[in-house]
């Protein structure tokens, strides 16, 4: 056990699909998986193991921003022996392709934050995530007959929607990197699992964007992600 987690080493599957709600967690596990365990609910963050299609597949949630990633991703690798976590969550879509409940694999990840330098001494911005295992979602989505969206995304230390200016913002952000994508945990999880040797994704659902006036509603959510915990779950029977 460790300070937030209460599981025993052996009740995490290879493979860990982690929402940051720990409702989701709980709807994921309820709505698709097979004799569901519960391992974890301490402080609220529920841990299940079950089987999806005959394989063992665990699901977690993680929170919200980089320093509860941060806390729960690294103790799954560490201490857990997780070799694979699939990060499922929402993001703010930055290119006008991109409509609400459109797919997004993210490639690179980049932070103007200082996890990389408090963790490790690492003054890294920029992160990737596993090749393999994003070969292994794209794969599962074309099958799936379900439309990805791949590409770089911006990890912000607070919801980018509530920036005082986000224009400033944007100028800071390396003119190379061309972000389609915004949330606020993958980096964290990222540099997690190139420093412990892990591998590590993450889809998103987009559920804003600045070229829609509209969010979704958390109604609306709940439904439009189930395209993308299908390909999270099919894509780790294959882990």
């Amino acid at each position: 056990m460790t300070p937030h987690n209460e599981a025993e080493v052996g009740d995490f599957a290879k493979t860990v699909i982690m929402p940051g709600d720990p409702l989701r967690a709980k709807y994921i596990a309820e709505n698709f998986l097979d004799d569901a365990k519960l391992v974890n609910s301490v402080r609220g963050m529920f841990a299940y193991t079950g089987l999806y299609k005959g394989k063992r597949i665990s699901v977690m949630a993680h929170g919200m921003g980089m320093p509860s990633i941060g806390i729960y991703s690294y103790e799954l690798y560490k201490f857990y022996d997780v070799e694979n976590i699939i990060r499922i969550g929402s993001c703010g879509g930055y290119i006008k392709e991109l409509d609400l409940f459109d797919v997004v694999l993210a490639d690179d990840v980049y932070t103007e934050g200082n996890y990389a330098l408090t963790l490790n001494n690492d003054t890294c911005h920029i992160v990737s995530a596993d090749k393999s295992l994003n070969s292994v979602i794209k794969q599962v989505a074309e099958i799936s007959n379900i439309k990805i969206y791949e590409g770089n995304t911006i990890c912000t230390d607070v919801f980018d929607l509530y920036m005082t200016n986000q224009k400033k913002f944007f100028n800071r952000i390396p003119k190379n990197f061309k972000p389609i994508s915004a949330e606020m945990e993958a980096f964290a999880l990222f540099y997690n699992a190139k420093l412990l040797n892990k591998k590590a994704a993450c889809l998103m659902t987009v559920v804003d964007s600045k070229f829609i006036e509209r969010q979704a509603s958390p109604e609306e959510r709940e439904q439009g992600l189930n395209k993308m915990i299908k390909i999270a779950l099919d894509s780790g029977i294959l882990l």
